[in-house]
């Protein structure tokens, strides 16, 4: 039976496990937009660093920088998103593995 605090409507509940699935596609999603707002910087810096190689009389460094820096808009969300998930899907087995030998996490719900 559910207990009821002292405010009304609020029960106690407890986490015991967590979908490892679930928590991954999140994780894969959050990371791929992080991944992306840091793709766009490098790309963003890159640019600039090709824009001086290209003033500098340097050809080949201005044409690496504009690659490496759109490649980085390309590479950085998939990176972050595989890498996330992953390091997150760990950790969602870790707690459920955790929670099966201590008993989970006490959760008050409104």
């Amino acid at each position: 039976m559910p207990d009821t605090s002292e405010r009304g409507c609020a029960v106690r509940k407890v986490l015991r496990g967590v979908g490892v699935v679930s928590i991954g596609k999140m994780a894969a999603v959050l990371y791929a937009v992080i991944g992306l707002l840091v793709g766009i910087i490098i790309a963003g810096l890159s640019s600039i660093g090709a824009l001086a190689g290209l003033a500098s009389g340097e050809r080949g460094a201005g044409v690496i920088g504009m690659f490496l820096g759109f490649g980085a808009i390309i590479l950085c969300p998939i990176l972050y998103a595989v890498i996330g998930a992953l390091v997150w899907m760990l950790l969602a087995l870790l707690f459920n593995v955790a929670a099966g030998m201590i008993g989970g996490i006490e959760l008050e719900v409104d």
